[in-house]
This record gives structure tokens, C-alpha cells and sequence, in this order.
């Protein structure tokens, strides 16, 4: 694949930054990403190589205004799609600690933390301001790992603009309840959209970030841990040891999202809004090795009722007994998740998967394309001539297909999209191999 950066200064810092993003662009389930050291590692044989430098071009002018010669154009904020559903939406964080288990990583830092965002209907008018993307940290070692150094680009998606408040008030009713988990190496915050879309739909929506698992992570006293799961990655010497690796984080995410369920609905729940969750609905959907993590939770823990997989090689695969007939949604690039495609994880789980299942795949799509990424690329005037969907049209498929596939097994609502091909997605394609 190639990325093109529109409107950007001409010179060899553009060429190197996009080909840095280029050969950056594929996490875990084609690539596994920087190490905490800034290296980049493959993770299997399914990495898909980037384009030559002399693909790289720039946008042309009927994709974009351009701005006067020599200008940068950045915009003034970033601003998330807004949420298509009836509800107003809060946000709330937890930081958690699991004292049953050190952390698998760096077991010197003691016990298993967890810091989870939870969206939820909330009452119309409620809360206080928009609650943050991501902290500045963050957002700057995100940036820096795909190779992107523009000084002001980390306070810009740092305060993208999200559409759910702090401190809001719980909608009435009880709710079914959605984990998200994000990427390997990327921040919890990149599922923001589709958290917020689903809380507006009528969901509570746990995203979780893994201790050590991302570029970094914002601890509540202001420390940043770094990604010591990546270097672990790139400390294997061949093949086989980073897939054992990379299996291990996906079972540890299993293990995590038992712990979270415990902790959201137990009998001492930590969230203070807990009262909203329907513990007897539960479901969980993930991108890259979080897409992985959907299926090993479901397999490690009977309370997780259906799961989505959203372009994640299975590192973990699929066990052979099923998932006790529960419904489950892979939903992948094109071709790149297809049937017969390199990645045969996913011909081996469509066997294995013994519930309601679909297999769908979108063209012109990308390993990004069902995460924040787009928008935000768009935003800062990154072009991917490998993935050309556009961001809206990346958001519109995210959303309706994971939308109605947790309608369909949640609430048991009728979800004609998921029976075949609809003229309003072209882009998406069903397999039935």
C-alpha cells in the first residue's frame, strides 16, 4: 500500500513520513507495530508490502481545496461523526487494578491494570463538556510510531472533538453491554466512534486499554507505559515466536474482559452507574488482535453472547468445539480477509464457528478503516491510494454492520442487512464459502 499526504509541504520530511505511515500501516492481524524503541517488526506472512516511493503523490485538487502556496492546511479541530441514535451519550473512565493476576508483561510492575472508557445513553442536557479524545502523551507516541512528527499534530487529535459528556446522567432503563477492545499498539481512544454510536443506539460500551499493550498509555498520576508487548514481538526470531506472542495477548485480553465483567457486574460493581447494565446481554467486538480477543473471551467466559471481529488474524485460533452456538461477525478488508485469502485464520474460524455467523468483507478498505483512523487521517490530510474508501463512507459501514448485528443478538431485533448484499453498502460483500 502507498499514502499520499494532501496538502503537505513538498520535501524529503513529507516523502520519509509517508513512507514511514506506509510501511507502518498494517498492525497485528497483517503487522505488528513499532516497538516501544520506534522499530517496526512483521508479524506474519500476511504483511502487505508497501507501495515504491515513487507511487507516493499528492492528493489532486479535486479531493481537497488547497491552500495558498506553501501553506500547511490544518484544520482548526478535529471532530468525530456524530452519533446517529436516539440518545444522548456520557462518558465515564475506570482505572482497575486486578490484584488476582501480575502483569504478563512487566511482572515487576505488580498487579493488572486496566483503564476502560465507558459510553452510555445518557438524559438529554446532562453532563459538562465534551469528554477528551486523548491525552496529549498519547496522541504524540500514536503519531510518532506511524512516523508522523509534525510538532502540532499531537495536541490536534488530542483535542478532537468527541459528542459525549462527562458526568452525565444515565438515561432511564437497563442496557445491554458491548467491550470493545482496540488494536495491538493502538490506544483505547480509536474506537471512540463506534463506542459513542453504539451508547446512542442504547448500549453501555466498555473499551478497555491493556497495560503495555499500546504505544502508550496515561496512567490517572500522569504515567505513560510504554508498549513492552511490542517489544516482546520483536524480540521472537522468527515466525512462529511472535504468533505464540501475539496468541498470548489475545488469551491475556480474554482473561482481562472476565475481570472487567466482574468489576461492571458483580456484587460490588466499581461503576457507579452500573445499575444500567442488563448483565443478562452481553457482547464484545474488537479491531485487529482486539477482533482475536472477541473470540477467546467468548470461548474463556460463558457471559459474553456474541462477538465481532473486525480484521483480526485469529493468533488464538477459533476452538474446535465452537462457541457454544453463539453468534459471531467477521467483518475484514477485501481482499485481504476474503476467502482463501493469505490469512487462513479466518477460513479455519468460519469452519469452527457453530452459532449464527457472517463473513463479510468491504472493498477498498483497509486495516484501519473500521477504527477512528480514517476521520482523523482525512482531518490532517492523509491519503491512503491503497485503502480509498472514504472516511464517511468507513464510519457509515462500521457503524450500521456491527450496529445490527448486536441488535440482532442482544436485543433479537430484526437485521435485514445482514441477510445479503444492500444497494445502500455496495462496498460490502458476503461469503458464504
Amino acid at each position: 500500500m502507498t499514502i499520499s499526504l494532501r496538502n503537505r509541504r513538498a520535501g524529503a520530511a513529507a516523502t520519509a513520513t509517508a513512507l514511514a505511515l506506509a510501511s507502518l500501516a498494517a498492525l497485528a492481524g497483517t503487522a505488528t507495530p513499532a516497538s516501544a524503541s520506534g522499530r517496526a517488526t512483521t508479524a506474519a506472512a500476511t504483511v502487505l508490502a508497501p507501495g515504491p516511493a515513487a507511487a507516493l503523490k499528492p492528493a489532486s485538487p479535486a479531493a481537497s481545496a488547497s491552500p495558498a502556496s506553501g501553506d500547511l492546511a490544518v484544520p482548526s479541530a478535529l471532530t468525530l461523526p456524530r452519533p446517529t441514535g436516539p440518545y444522548a451519550t456520557g462518558r465515564d473512565t475506570l482505572f482497575l487494578t486486578d490484584h488476582g493476576r501480575a502483569d504478563p508483561w512487566v511482572p515487576a510492575a505488580g498487579a493488572r491494570r486496566l483503564l476502560v472508557s465507558l459510553h452510555y445513553p445518557a438524559r438529554p442536557g446532562s453532563g459538562g463538556d465534551p469528554a477528551p479524545y486523548m491525552p496529549e502523551a498519547e496522541a504524540r507516541l500514536m503519531l510518532a510510531q506511524r512516523g508522523l512528527d509534525d510538532p502540532e499534530w499531537p495536541g490536534l487529535v488530542a483535542a478532537t472533538r468527541t459528542f459525549s459528556r462527562t458526568a452525565a446522567r444515565p438515561a432511564p432503563g437497563s442496557f445491554p453491554l458491548v467491550l470493545l477492545s482496540p488494536g495491538f499498539g493502538t490506544p483505547r481512544a480509536t474506537l471512540t466512534g463506534l463506542a459513542e454510536e453504539l451508547a446512542s443506539r442504547g448500549y453501555v460500551v466498555a473499551t478497555a486499554d491493556h497495560a503495555y499493550e499500546s504505544t502508550g498509555t496515561e496512567l490517572p498520576d500522569g504515567r505513560v507505559l510504554p508498549c513492552a508487548a511490542c517489544d516482546e514481538v520483536d524480540a521472537q526470531p522468527d515466525e512462529a515466536g511472535r504468533r505464540k506472542v501475539l496468541a498470548a495477548v489475545a488469551t491475556g485480553r480474554a482473561a482481562d474482559f472476565s475481570f472487567l465483567l466482574d468489576r461492571l457486574t458483580g456484587p460490588r460493581p466499581a461503576w457507579r452507574h452500573a445499575r444500567t447494565i442488563d448483565a443478562r446481554r452481553v457482547g464484545m467486538a474488537g479491531h485487529s488482535i482486539g477482533g482475536n480477543a472477541a473470540a477467546s473471551t467468548m470461548a474463556a467466559d460463558r457471559r459474553v453472547d456474541a462477538g465481532v471481529n473486525m480484521d483480526g488474524m485469529f493468533f488464538d485460533p477459533v476452538t474446535v468445539r465452537g462457541l457454544d452456538r453463539r453468534p459471531f461477525l467477521m467483518l475484514g478488508t477485501d481482499p485481504g480477509h476474503a476467502p482463501g485469502a493469505v490469512d487462513t485464520s479466518w477460513d479455519e474460524g468460519w469452519d469452527r464457528l457453530d452459532g449464527f455467523k457472517r463473513w463479510l468483507t468491504v472493498r477498498d478498505s483497509g486495516h484501519f478503516t473500521f477504527t477512528d483512523t480514517p476521520v482523523i487521517g482525512e482531518h490532517l490530510g492523509i491519503v491512503d491510494p491503497g485503502a480509498p474508501l472514504s472516511a464517511a463512507r468507513s464510519t457509515t459501514i462500521t457503524r450500521a454492520y456491527v450496529t445490527a448485528f448486536f441488535d440482532r443478538s442482544l436485543r433479537g431485533r430484526p437485521a435485514r442487512l445482514l441477510d445479503g448484499p444492500a444497494p445502500a453498502h455496495p462496498e460490502v460483500l458476503f461469503h458464504r464459502p
